[in-house]
């Protein structure tokens, strides 16, 4: 999940999500889902991060995609979608 990029100053995040929404203007929301242990009790839990990321490849809400991190596009995007790992059936 958590893989990088690149060598040295150039390492960027790379991560794998859902789009749930693709309303927006050159702008997807991917829903990212995580599995922690609790810190108390122990129990796995499933956890989820909304990230909105820059679209140029036309993705639809269902699509399992990758985002890269990226340099500020705009006031809540620093991603962008690298590539389109599965279309939504």
């Amino acid at each position: 999940m958590s893989v990088t990029q690149g060598e040295g100053r150039n390492r960027r995040k790379v991560r794998d999500g859902v789009v749930v929404s693709s309303k927006m203007d050159k702008t997807v929301v991917v829903k990212i889902e995580r599995r922690v242990q609790h810190a108390l009790y122990g129990k796995v839990v499933q956890k989820s991060t909304k990230f909105k990321a820059h679209d140029l490849l036309g993705c639809e809400a269902g699509d399992r995609v990758e985002i890269t991190e990226t340099r500020p596009v705009s006031k809540e995007k620093r991603w962008r979608i690298s590539r389109i790992v599965e279309k939504a059936k």
